[in-house]
């Protein structure tokens, strides 16, 4: 029995003393954090998404509000002539209208729908961009750990400014070439990147 307690004592003593002698390496570890919501949101790869977004859909959005008012128009134009229009002619502008509205609507759903796949496709390259970008960043700098969800964090442990600043210099220097979005040829679903 004392045997057993001298053995345990000794096993307990070498774990004490390797815990001890790992205290100082957590004193040197360098931490930072990242704020990834707005790493997305300000870099200049988001602005080149928004344009290129903007650019690819925002003639087919503003052809479907011409098509909406027009159809208001004719709304307003059946309700304004009901009174003098046959039974026949007021079911054929009625139906025409439904018929419009119908169109309409499934256009907008297209639409919406071809939207948000490219949409999660531009988000999908732009989250695996910043996330190489700040990888490089850490390691260029010789930081142990990065973390971009955190409960508290203090500002001086903030490197977001640092990596935006990184991105921006890399856009101005015309490496963007995981700053261009893709073509709109395929599209495929994924998430966005997480907020904090």
């Amino acid at each position: 029995m004392k045997r057993l307690f001298t053995a345990k004592s000794k096993l307990g003593l070498v774990a004490l003393v390797a815990l001890m002698a790992s205290v100082p390496a957590w004193s040197e570890t360098k931490i930072g954090y990242v704020d990834f919501q707005r790493l997305a949101d300000e870099s200049p790869q988001m602005k080149v998404v928004r344009d290129a977004m903007q650019a690819e859909f925002g003639p087919k959005q503003r052809e479907l509000q011409t098509e909406a008012q027009n159809g208001k128009a004719r709304q307003d134009k059946l309700t304004k002539d009901a009174a003098t229009m046959s039974d026949d002619q007021k079911a054929r502008a009625e139906k025409e209208l439904r018929d419009l509205q119908r169109d309409l609507e499934r256009k907008n759903a297209e639409l919406q729908d071809d939207f948000n796949a490219r949409r999660n496709e531009e988000m999908s390259r732009l989250q695996k961009s910043l996330v190489e970008e700040v990888r490089a960043y850490a390691k260029a700098q010789n930081y142990d750990l990065i973390v971009a969800e955190a409960i508290y964090a203090t500002p001086a442990l903030d490197i977001t400014p640092q990596i935006l600043s990184a991105l921006q210099a890399h856009s101005g220097a015309g490496s963007g070439a995981t700053s261009k979005p893709a073509s709109s040829s395929g599209t495929s679903s994924s998430s966005k990147p997480q907020p904090h």
